[in-house]
C-alpha cells in the first residue's frame, strides 16, 4: 500500500469540483478556505468549484480539473469540494497513470467514494473518507481536528463521540449535537484488517464496471482481512439488505473480519421487521458489525483511511478505531 506524503504548514491544497459545484453553500467554502488558510495552508481552487449547479461542469472538464491538481507539483493534496449524485460520469475520463504517477493524499465524502474507492482498489494509493473542501464550517469540532492531525501524520486513536446531530441539523449548520451516540452490535468485540469502503449507494453503482477492482484488492489483501466501512445516504433498509446480498454474492466479503456502518443520513424503512440493524444481521450473518457508528454524513464524523489497517474496539455502545500504515 502506498501512503502519500503528509503535509505541513505552507503546504498548498488543491479543491475540484468532481461532483456538484459548491456554488449553492459558498458561504461554507469561504469560511472553510479561511479556516485552512488560518492552519498555514496555502489554497488552489480549479476553475469549477463555485458553480451553482449539481454538475460543477462537463464530465470530461471536471475529470481534467482534478488531473490539474495531481499534475500540479506545487500542490500537495487535494479536497473535492462537496458530493452530489453525477460524479461516475468523469471515471472515463479520469487519467489514472497521473494519478498512479503523483500519489497524493486525496480526500472526500459521500459522492467522491468513486474516484477514492477506485484509487486504492486499482492502484494500491491509500485515500482519506470523511471530509469535503467545504466542510470544515465549525470552530472547535473534534473530528475536524481529528482530520488535520492525519493530514500531518498524526494518525491518533479515535474514541467514539458523545453526541451526534443528523444531516438535517448539519446542512444547516447547526452546532448542538444533541442526539446521544450509541453504537450497536451483538455482542463486545474486536475488529482487525485492511479497510476498505465509502457511500454505499456509490459502491454499488461500481460493481461489474470496467472501474470495479475490488476482487482483485481482496485477493492482495487476504491475509491481512478485510473490514468493510458504509456510509448510507438515503438508500432504504430494504435497498440496503439488497445491496449487501450483491456484494456478499459478488465475492466480496470472502476474507471479510468484519463490516462498519454508520448512521443513515435519510432513513427509510418500509417494515420496521427489517429496519437497518436487522437488514445488517440478516445478511452479514457471523460476519462481525457494528452499526450507528461515527462515519459519513452525519456529524461528528470518523476520518477513515481507504488501504490503512484498522483496529476496530467495541465493548458497551462505545468503541475505538486506530490505523497503521503498513
Amino acid at each position: 500500500m502506498i501512503y502519500p506524503k503528509f503535509i505541513k504548514k505552507q503546504s498548498k491544497i488543491g479543491i475540484c469540483a468532481p461532483s456538484a459545484g459548491v456554488g449553492h453553500k459558498l458561504d461554507s467554502l469561504l469560511e472553510s478556505n479561511r479556516y485552512l488558510r488560518s492552519l498555514g495552508y496555502k489554497v488552489k481552487e480549479t476553475k469549477s468549484v463555485r458553480v451553482d449547479n449539481e454538475r460543477s461542469t462537463t464530465a470530461k472538464k471536471r475529470a481534467e480539473e482534478l488531473d490539474e491538481l495531481f499534475l500540479d507539483k506545487s500542490v500537495d493534496m487535494i479536497l473535492c469540494a462537496t458530493g452530489g449524485d453525477y460524479m461516475l460520469e468523469i471515471m472515463p475520463y479520469v487519467n489514472f497513470k497521473h494519478i498512479k504517477d503523483n500519489p497524493k493524499w486525496i480526500s472526500g465524502m459521500s459522492d467522491p467514494t468513486n474516484i477514492l474507492f477506485t484509487i486504492t482498489t486499482s492502484l494500491d494509493i491509500a485515500t482519506l473518507y470523511g471530509k469535503n473542501g467545504a466542510g470544515f464550517v465549525f470552530e472547535s469540532d473534534r473530528s475536524q481536528d481529528t482530520f488535520f492531525e492525519y493530514i500531518k501524520g498524526n494518525i491518533i486513536k479515535q474514541k467514539s463521540y458523545n453526541r451526534y446531530q443528523d444531516f438535517i441539523e448539519t446542512i444547516n449548520d447547526e452546532t448542538k449535537f444533541k442526539h446521544r451516540v450509541n453504537w450497536l452490535s451483538k455482542t463486545d468485540t474486536k475488529i482487525s484488517g485492511r479497510l476498505i469502503g465509502g457511500c454505499i449507494e456509490v459502491i454499488a453503482k461500481l460493481i461489474g464496471t470496467e472501474f470495479d477492482y475490488t476482487n482483485e484488492f481482496i485477493e492482495r489483501y487476504k491475509d491481512d482481512g478485510i473490514v468493510w466501512f458504509f456510509d448510507v445516504f438515503n438508500m432504504s433498509s430494504y435497498e440496503f439488505y439488497l445491496t449487501l446480498l450483491q456484494f456478499k454474492n459478488a465475492g466480496w466479503f470472502k476474507y471479510c473480519k468484519g463490516v462498519l456502518i454508520g448512521r443513515v443520513a435519510f432513513p427509510k424503512v418500509e417494515n420496521p421487521k427489517l429496519d437497518y440493524i436487522k437488514a445488517a444481521d440478516k445478511a452479514l450473518g457471523n460476519i462481525p458489525h457494528i452499526c450507528e457508528m461515527d462515519l459519513g454524513h452525519t456529524e461528528p464524523g470518523m476520518t477513515l483511511i481507504n488501504g490503512a489497517l484498522i483496529d476496530v474496539e467495541y465493548k458497551n455502545n462505545k468503541g475505538s478505531i486506530s490505523f497503521k500504515l503498513k
